[in-house]
């Protein structure tokens, strides 16, 4: 067991000892590997310093050329300028001097003028002491040459002037007379002018609204419906723009056409008399007051005829003129506008001699076309050619009726009544008014573009022309061609017309089923 113990503090002892050896040789070797370690940094920190040594002296080399490049460009801007100021300075003086010589010129040519001046003045003077003893001499020879005294002489010249007088006398009376004769001949237009406007036809100005009185307030209501169906079918059959606003106990019917209008009035009249108020009563109505109007239309027409004295006129040529009742032009009501120049052209064919029926007749129908401007295409002038050709009416007043406008010269005395008459019946002060003709047209072309669509029934302009209501026939547009109708109109209007604003254009399709029982 001893040497057990032994062997093992033997060993215990050699492990420390061979620990400690190896604990001295791991020092020695760190130490000798920090020592190169140091050896190398100092090495390249004595580098990097060199190197930052030389980089410095370059820069600093480097921003000396610099500057010095910049002192020689400065140095050489400041002669630069300094020569330019030079030569600008000497480029004054120059200018100067050349100012000072001119001076000096002008102020010797001055001197000079002034000069030739006196010594011309001085030669006038003496020119006029020669003039003077001249007109002394002349006077004298004319003394001795005449034999008269300087009396005599001044009567003789008065003699002479006094005929130079008379002379000038009949020119300025023949002026004066001429002036007198112009005078005259204004003063009797003006009496024509007043008499024509005494005896015109009584005209009405151009509108496109109507106001319906009601009985109180509450009516609004039962007017626009429930829903507004009421009103809705109001304005869908005749086509007029109803306006309900805040005025008291009033409706204000609002369309280009006064004949829609009229049937509009007449029908919220009669509906609101009767006090029953449903889509059917309003078709109902409608339908009553459109054959009022025709009656009216009758009537005016059959008037306009007696009052002119004119017979043999044909019954749907009668209607036609009572239409005119309902259209105006330019602000004048055609019908009265008709009538006058019936009445003119009758007084004028008095006049001379022709016949006055012919002339009457002639001028009574000259605008029978707009009657029909509404409803066909053309100008009212041939139209109404063409509806006076086909009534029968006489050569002279077909050609009448195409001339009144000079589209065609007037070969006829008749032809050149009419047009006289036309135009003081249009030129009489408050007679016509243009811009709202436009705007008719405006609507007119508004309506002939949608109506010019197949599957159209109808179409009314309202809202002042800012909306359009176009009724298709329900048999042949549905409801996915609406879309297309609408915005084939749409494209129509944008490409053909001139307007403010926008115009809403609005298709209805409706379909309706009817039965009756027995």
């Amino acid at each position: 067991m001893d040497d057990i113990s032994m062997t093992i503090i033997v060993a215990v002892v050699s492990g420390v000892v061979c620990g400690i050896i190896a604990f001295f040789l791991g020092s020695n070797y760190r130490k000798r590997k920090s020592e190169a370690t140091i050896g190398s940094a100092k090495e390249e920190a004595k580098r990097i310093l060199s190197d930052a040594i030389k980089t410095a002296e370059a820069k600093k080399k480097e921003a000396i050329l610099e500057a010095k490049d910049e002192i020689h460009q400065l140095r050489s801007e400041s002669d630069r300028e300094t020569r330019e100021r030079r030569a600008e300075v000497q480029r004054q003086e120059r200018r100067i001097q050349q100012k000072e010589e001119s001076l000096d010129k002008k102020l010797e040519n001055y001197e000079i003028k002034e000069e030739k001046l006196s010594v011309r003045a001085k030669e006038i003077e003496d020119k006029l002491r020669e003039v003077e003893d001249l007109k002394i001499a002349q006077r004298d020879m004319l003394k001795k040459i005449s034999g008269l005294t300087v009396e005599q002489a001044r009567e003789q010249l008065l003699k002479d002037v006094e005929a130079d007088l008379v002379h000038d006398k009949a020119v300025m009376i023949m002026n004066y007379e001429q002036q007198i004769k112009d005078e005259a001949d204004q003063k009797a237009r003006e009496l024509i002018a007043s008499a024509i406007q005494r005896c015109a036809a009584d005209h009405s100005s151009e509108t496109t609204v109507s106001v319906v009185a009601l009985p109180n307030d509450e009516m609004k209501g039962r007017i626009i419906g429930r829903e507004g169906r009421n009103i809705t079918a109001l304005e869908t059959l005749t086509g007029v723009d109803l306006i309900i606003d805040d005025t008291p106990e009033a409706i204000t019917l609002s369309s280009f056409d006064p004949i829609r209008r009229e049937v509009a009035r007449t029908a919220l009249e009669k509906l609101i008399a009767d006090g029953r108020i449903h889509p059917s009563r309003i078709e109902e109505m409608v339908e009553k007051a459109r054959r009022d109007v025709d009656m009216v239309i009758k009537s005016e027409g059959e008037r306009a005829v007696l009052e002119t004295g004119i017979r043999g006129i044909h019954p749907e040529l009668v209607k036609l003129l009572g239409k005119l009742h309902y259209r105006t032009s330019y602000g004048q009501n055609v019908l009265n506008h008709s009538l006058e120049v019936a009445h003119v052209a009758g007084l004028m064919a008095a006049e001379l001699g022709i016949d006055i029926q012919l002339a009457k007749r002639a001028g009574l129908l000259h605008d029978i076309g707009k009657a029909l401007d509404h409803e066909m295409e053309g100008s009212h002038i041939q139209l109404g050619v063409d509806v006076a050709k086909k009534y029968k009416e006489s050569e002279a007043v077909v050609h009448a009726i195409h001339a009144h406008h000079g589209d065609v010269e007037a070969k006829t005395v008749i032809a050149c009544l009419v047009q006289a008459a036309d135009a003081i019946s249009a030129a009489r002060p408050g007679a016509r008014r243009e811009n709202i003709e436009n705007y008719i047209k405006r609507l007119e072309k508004l309506e002939e573009i949608a109506n010019s669509f197949n599957g159209v029934e109808r179409s009314f302009a309202i809202q002042a022309g800012r909306e359009i209501r176009i009724i298709v026939k329900p048999d042949a547009v549905s409801d996915d061609q609406m879309v297309l109708v609408a915005r084939d109109v749409v494209k129509r209007i944008e490409g053909e017309m001139e307007y403010p604003g926008q115009i809403k254009v609005h298709v209805i399709r409706e379909s309706r089923a009817i039965d009756y029982a027995k």
